[in-house]
């Protein structure tokens, strides 16, 4: 779950603004895929088990979900309200 104490937020927001500020506006999938595997792959040279692998495999998961649930979701309601539901 992305809701963290704003304490453990507040080393971690400047970072993220300074890695999205490097990243272009447009077609940026193959930056955004890079930029996490390298984090990734950051944290496995750490400790790599199966269990690190886990974590890193549920928190990828549970960031997507969240996305979906808090943007796309409604995104898409607001289309469905916009041009007519297809269920």
């Amino acid at each position: 779950m992305p809701y963290i104490e704003p304490g453990q937020r507040m080393p971690l927001d400047p970072l993220i603004e300074k890695l999205a500020d490097a990243l272009p506006n447009e077609q940026f999938a193959g930056q955004l895929n890079y930029a996490i595997s390298k984090l990734s792959s950051h944290l496995l040279r750490k400790k790599l088990s199966y269990a690190r692998v886990n974590e890193i495999v549920g928190a990828l998961e549970c960031a997507k979900l969240e996305l979906y649930r808090r943007v796309a979701a409604p995104y898409e309601d607001s289309k469905i309200d916009q041009n007519g539901d297809v269920f």
